[in-house]
């Protein structure tokens, strides 16, 4: 054992990311002491910027959907306001929801924000289509209703109240996308446009869950999709500097290694790399179920339930991105969208199977944010941030001598596919370019695989369930949660967001009874 550290902590939240960031607000705001670790420098996790030459790229944000107006603000928006940090931000809005474009030239659509818009945008590629449109939104306005329901009673809902007031949500809960949209009788073209979204969430519309894409969708939809100026570090670095506002604590290079547990396999301790050994008795991990149990916990405290639970879950999408800073401007160069999204195909259980393999994924959702925020680069140039994943570990078949041939070979892919499919010529003007691989998000956030949408949210472990097992989930070890991509509210920035603010009240709500007890 290493040396003790001098102070005890209430909670000590392992990783800096979005999940654990947000985590460490709500208990240090509940009043209890909070240690934040993180192994790297900075905070933020994905939610990071880097600069390359006279650039400063966005690492992984493509837009910041829930979050709204002033006037009108989503979820994330009011809970950014409980936290303390709205207002630490600048803001951008995203002028348009995205546009879709299909390599074998069935689709070239530009979609709007507003219901109103995006069901007439739609009746205009598909005549038709408007009624089944309307009862879409209708039935995706119930399941958010719903959902909104279910947090205020901390999940404790009433099964009388939730049948009288929201029964077409009890009805889909069991459906996938496609079976919710079939049975709105939604013509199948209407139906490819509106599943443009599905990468977001990293699984076919056959086996994603409807009461997950719908509740995504209407939230992008009526709320609009929003950006911090200064990247998404702007929301790290605002939320740091309210932890340290609130009186807690942050360590940076400091990785946590061990998680250690008492005679009755309760947490006592963290211990960092280093050896430094810090007191407590409540740790919120912002980091994969696989690596806490597999390397962290100590080995007499993993149950045969920790292990048969985690190793049932599959990975999601393993990520490959491409960021280009080019010496024109976008308007010069003909990118016209914030937000593209480029599929071989629009049937996407065919586009997931083609995604399992490096050799046949072209696949991409594309950002130019010039479009929304001129100012974001120097006058007269651009920014692109590509990005794709792969649906199985194909990338761990690369060895260590192909690695940057492979590399270049995937970002060449992408500069080729875009031009192809948009008619912008964007080769002779690349004055930066880098490219992350599925092994530097594994380096950088310690990701097995390199995944960076953590479990694949389908069937018996999409959305839903998520949320019904939490308390189960928590009473495999006491003391002990979880948040961002890995946890209930799976990947994507106000998912992880979302998952902190749950754990953190939660762990709080744990102190508080433990507490009575004394």
């Amino acid at each position: 054992m290493g040396k003790k550290s001098k102070k005890a902590y209430d909670v000590v939240v392992i990783g800096a990311g979005n999940g654990g960031l947000t985590a460490a607000i709500r208990v240090l705001q509940g009043g209890y002491s909070c240690l934040l670790l993180e192994k790297h420098n900075l905070p933020g996790g994905f939610a990071t910027s880097f600069r390359r030459g006279r650039f400063e790229f966005e690492a992984s944000l493509h837009e910041l959907n829930d979050f709204g107006s002033p006037q009108e603000p989503g979820e994330i928006r009011t809970l950014f306001r409980e936290l303390g940090v709205e207002d630490k931000v600048d803001w951008i809005r995203i002028p348009d929801a995205y546009h879709l474009l299909t390599t074998d030239k069935k689709y070239n659509c530009e979609m709007p924000f507003g219901i109103e818009a995006f069901i007439s945008k739609m009746e205009q590629y598909v005549p038709g289509s408007r009624k089944s449109m309307t009862d879409f939104f209708e039935l995706c306005n119930e399941v958010r209703d719903a959902q909104a329901y279910s947090s205020s009673v901390n999940g404790n809902t009433d099964s009388a109240y939730m049948k009288e007031h929201f029964p077409n949500f009890i009805k889909a809960g069991s459906y996938s996308v496609n079976e919710v949209l079939e049975s709105l009788k939604m013509p199948q073209a209407a139906r490819d446009i509106l599943n443009a979204y599905w990468c977001y969430l990293g699984v076919d519309c056959d086996r994603m869950s409807f009461l997950h894409y719908g509740t995504m969708v209407i939230r992008y939809i009526t709320r609009d999709a929003w950006m911090p100026k200064m990247r998404s570090h702007e929301i790290s670095l605002a939320l740091e500097s309210r932890i340290r506002e609130l009186g807690g604590d942050i360590w940076y290079n400091s990785e946590a290694a061990h998680i250690h547990t008492d005679e009755n396999n309760a947490i006592c301790s963290v211990e960092l790399a280093d050896g430094t050994i810090i007191p407590t008795n409540h740790v919120i991990a912002n980091c994969s179920p696989h690596l806490v149990f597999g390397k962290m916990l100590d080995k007499k405290s993993v149950t045969e339930q920790m292990v048969r639970s985690t190793n049932a879950r599959t990975f999601a999408g393993r990520g490959m991105s491409l960021f280009l800073g080019l010496n024109k401007s976008a308007e010069e160069l003909g990118i016209k969208s914030h937000n593209y999204f480029i599929y071989d195909t629009a049937d996407t259980a065919k586009q997931y199977d083609l995604m399992r393999k490096v050799s046949t994924n072209h696949v991409q959702a594309t950002v130019c944010l010039n479009n929304a925020y001129p100012e974001c680069s120097p006058k007269g140039t651009c920014m692109m941030y590509f990005t794709t994943m792969f649906m199985s570990d194909d990338w761990g078949n690369v060895t260590e001598q192909e690695y940057f041939e492979a590399k270049d070979k995937v970002a060449e892919d992408m500069i080729t596919v875009f031009e192809r499919e948009t008619g912008c010529n964007i080769w002779d003007s690349i004055e930066e370019i880098c490219v992350a691989s599925p092994t530097t998000y594994a380096r950088y956030c310690g990701h097995p695989q390199g995944v960076i949408y953590g479990y694949e949210t389908a069937e018996w472990d999409s959305l839903m369930p998520r949320m019904m097992m939490i308390k189960e989930d928590a009473e495999m070890n006491p003391g002990l949660r979880f948040v961002g991509g890995y946890a209930m509210r799976s990947s994507g920035f106000s998912s992880a967001y979302i998952s902190g603010d749950i754990s953190g009240r939660q762990t709080v709500g744990d102190l508080k009874k433990e507490a009575k007890k004394v």
